[in-house]
């Protein structure tokens, strides 16, 4: 098999096909022809990183735990305020190939580097994937919204290339290869024939940043001419925005630079029912790391910490995501009927939701769903 990063995320999140129910999910992946060991439990490098993060990803290990799913965690304690990631957090996600993370805190200013950054870089995670869609149950002011934001993730405004060239006046470097260019735009492409999806759109800004946002669109379009039988778009960013947030359902995939596809990620979580629900991944060639699919803007909310309210619905669907690419996907089947069957109850639902649940007791709604 060729290596490559699309088939991980096969078969993610299914449409619902009715708004009353649980979803049914007919295109469940099946394992057919199981072989000894495959349900050998699988390590998992496992970060919780600050604030709320702690909070969610033992709201994971519960529900893990409650499935008896065939994986485990090696746990290592990293900060945002840390000056690098540890190296044995780093040999642990190399040797596992497969990371699940609570948010990290980024230090605003100061000289300090994301560690999300230097994960992305270390491991060359080329792609962040996130699913924005609707829930049954869960009202929003747009139905029928269904969007994967395939993001650009080593480069763009996201190199971190900056300097002060004399007092008062900074240059920030805005970084595009051809190469990155046309692996996202690959990704993207091969996400959307995989997953029977019938249209990908560029968002771009080539009208001003000629150079940079033109290389971008032109490798998108040479890759376009190789998948003829899906419908290929260009949106400029700050039209997309509007789009957005008037007729969401008329986009299927995004592909985007780096900073574009952050805005474009949390525009469209926020859209299809918040931050708190939108599954993601980071993934490359050979690791992967499942978070919160968009901004953890809660991580440092500390009433939401104190009252432990935080919302662990991304972060669960997050590591059905992470089952699905481990080949349990039985389990991450399971997993998301439960999480879907809660919302759809309505019973357990954190403030964000509209609910006034702790974060204990949605993980305890999940855990009885799956009986």
């Amino acid at each position: 098999m060729a290596r490559r990063s699309v088939p991980i995320l096969r078969h993610l999140l299914t449409k619902p096909t009715t708004p009353t129910l649980a979803p049914a999910n007919p295109t469940r992946s099946v394992t057919y022809m199981p072989r000894p060991g495959d349900g050998t439990p699988r390590a998992v490098t496992l970060i919780p990183g600050d604030g709320i993060g702690p909070l969610v990803t033992n709201a994971v290990e519960q529900v893990m735990d409650a499935m008896h799913a065939p994986v485990y965690f090696e746990t290592f304690e990293v900060h945002g305020d840390m000056p690098k990631v540890p190296d044995e957090v780093i040999e642990s996600i190399k040797k596992n190939k497969v990371c699940l993370k609570g948010g990290l805190a980024t230090p605003m200013g100061g000289g300090v580097s994301s560690l999300n950054l230097q994960l992305r870089r270390e491991l060359d995670l080329y792609a962040s994937l996130v699913n924005c869609v609707n829930l049954p149950g869960l009202v929003t002011k747009h139905e029928n919204v269904d969007i994967v934001v395939i993001r650009e993730n080593t480069e763009g405004e996201y190199s971190g290339l900056e300097h002060e060239v004399v007092p008062g006046v900074v240059e920030s470097l805005k970084v595009i290869t051809k190469f990155c260019s046309e692996r996202i735009a690959k990704y993207a492409f091969e996400y959307a024939y995989l997953n029977n999806r019938k249209k990908v759109t560029a968002v771009h800004k080539a009208n001003i940043m000629k150079l940079g946002d033109g290389l971008f669109l032109e490798s998108c379009r040479e890759v376009a001419t190789k998948y003829p039988g899906i419908e290929y778009k260009e949106i400029i960013v700050d039209n997309c925005c509007m789009q957005l947030v008037s007729k969401p359902e008329q986009f299927d995939v995004m592909v985007t630079p780096n900073l574009y596809g952050n805005l474009v990620a949390n525009t469209a979580a926020g859209i299809a029912g918040g931050t708190g629900v939108m599954p993601g991944g980071n993934v490359g060639a050979d690791h992967a790391i499942f978070e919160q699919g968009a901004s953890a803007g809660n991580v440092g909310n500390q009433k939401i910490l104190e009252k432990k309210k935080a919302n662990p619905v991304a972060l669960l669907l997050s590591s059905a995501m992470m089952l699905r690419h481990l080949q349990f996907p039985s389990f991450a089947d399971r997993l998301e009927t439960a999480v879907a069957r809660v919302i759809l109850e309505g019973k357990c639902r954190t403030k964000d939701l509209g609910g006034q649940s702790t974060t204990q007791e949605v993980v305890d709604g999940v855990i009885a769903a799956l009986e």
